[in-house]
């Protein structure tokens, strides 16, 4: 056993209780009358309101603070199909950091049904219980059926974090990218290695941000996804190139972004000096990236690279997106997490890393200092003031694009309602 492993497992089971997560109640049950009004008969009286009016539950359950954050566990954080048991401790941690980060109450549900129109009916099933749903670790191309049926659907967000959550930190770290290196998106030749869940959505936010679609060559495992090729999915389809390409060697020759969402080693030094002038790399692959750190800075000292981890620079982190997200979703009752509200996170995100970082972020990484260029292209999740960015900006693009049921008018007084609610958080 491993240091890691040993700190792990006694993490996961020490102090008597096992697991990450609890449910603790909000009001008093002391005594006779508070066990009344908790339990029969008071509790009839908010059913039958909620009954002659739906929008009570908001007012009288924790519907409107509360997530489900759902797996079968068919693809558990790199590790592939271990089962939905073997999903809990990652669903468990997503809970942690929902509440850590944004204050939100989630119940983890793992769920043994691969079939995917069963578990499709299975979760719009459950939807009356939770003001939003977190898809997670379920793999594809079933994932994108699925989602999308489920917006169909339910009348609450769904949001499937393994497409969107990197693709929302990655483009607002592009944009950065650009901006310091002097490039224009419509300008840049994008390369995306990897057609799973996380790729697909990267690229597509990518055009979305400007990347011209011509400009941008996918690869899966068998190489180029190219026009004609056969056995496409309908979500590789969309993104066949007409090119002559049919390598990663070939796809990365004079490339200006290298988006990997793949396997370790895959880019090597020598592919990343075939690559335009001030490279963009951003080399995802968990625990070990499409080519280390080290060994990038080692071919061209004029790289910008980020990776998924913690202990390199820019590290594009899920947690930065969807903690927020549904915070601004949830605090308008939004019916559906649109287009519009996945770019403002990443807008929003892109503009905090500009701003100066406080001392309190430097603290928090033991001293380190933080500053707009090639090593900070995104802000660090724990700098607080990402929650009042971030979920306002996605909560104003819900209002812009209609599907506030909800909507806030005092902005002001929203943001400083975030920064008082996690107070207890940061103290």
């Amino acid at each position: 056993m491993d240091e890691l492993e040993r700190k792990a497992l006694e993490y996961h089971s020490a102090g008597g209780i096992a697991g990450k997560v609890s449910v603790v109640p909000t009001k008093p049950c002391r005594t006779a009358e508070d066990l009344a009004l908790a339990y029969t008969p008071g509790v009839a009286k908010p059913v039958l309101r909620i009954e002659a009016d739906e929008e009570e539950a908001y007012r009288y359950t924790d519907k409107g603070n509360l997530v489900a954050v759902i797996s079968n566990g068919t693809a558990i954080l790199g590790l592939g199909d271990r089962g939905a048991l073997a999903s809990k401790p990652v669903m468990e941690g997503k809970g942690v950091l929902f509440k850590r980060f944004a204050d939100i109450d989630v119940f983890d549900i793992e769920i043994d049904e691969k079939d995917p129109e069963r578990l499709v009916d299975i979760i719009a099933s459950l939807s009356p219980t939770f003001g939003g749903i977190n898809l997670e670790d379920i793999k594809g191309p079933e994932c994108f059926r699925i989602e999308r049926e489920l917006i169909e659907r339910c009348p609450i967000p769904v949001f499937h974090d393994d497409q969107h959550g990197t693709a929302i930190i990655a483009t607002a770290g592009l944009m950065n990218a650009a901006e310091i290196i002097g490039k224009r998106l419509d300008d840049m030749r994008v390369v995306v290695n990897g057609a799973g869940a996380a790729g697909i959505s990267c690229a597509r936010m990518f055009v979305a941000a400007g990347v011209r679609r011509e400009n941008l060559v996918m690869l899966d495992s068998r190489g180029v996804i190219y026009r004609g090729r056969d056995g496409l999915t309908e979500e590789k389809a969309e993104f066949a190139s007409d090119t002559d390409r049919r390598t990663l060697a070939e796809a990365v020759d004079g490339a200006d972004v290298f988006m990997g969402l793949s396997v370790k080693g895959v880019l090597t030094g020598e592919m990343l000096r075939t690559m335009n002038h001030d490279p963009v790399v951003f080399a995802m692959a968990n625990p070990d990236p499409e080519i280390t750190y080290e060994e990038a800075m080692a071919a061209r000292s004029d790289v910008v690279m980020a990776t998924g981890r913690s202990d390199y620079p820019n590290q594009i982190n899920n947690v930065l997106g969807f903690p927020f997200i549904f915070r601004g979703a949830l605090d308008v009752r939004a019916t559906r997490i649109t287009e519009g509200m996945k770019m403002a996170a990443a807008r929003a995100l892109a503009e905090l890393a500009k701003e100066e970082v406080p001392e309190e972020v430097s603290a928090a990484y033991g001293g380190e200092r933080f500053e707009f260029g090639r090593r900070y292209i995104v802000p660090k999740p724990f700098d607080p003031r990402v929650i009042e960015h971030e979920a306002v900006a996605v909560a104003k693009a819900a209002v812009a694009d209609g599907v506030a049921r909800r909507p806030i008018t005092d902005w002001d007084g929203y943001r400083e309602s975030l920064r008082r609610r996690m107070e207890k958080y940061w103290g």
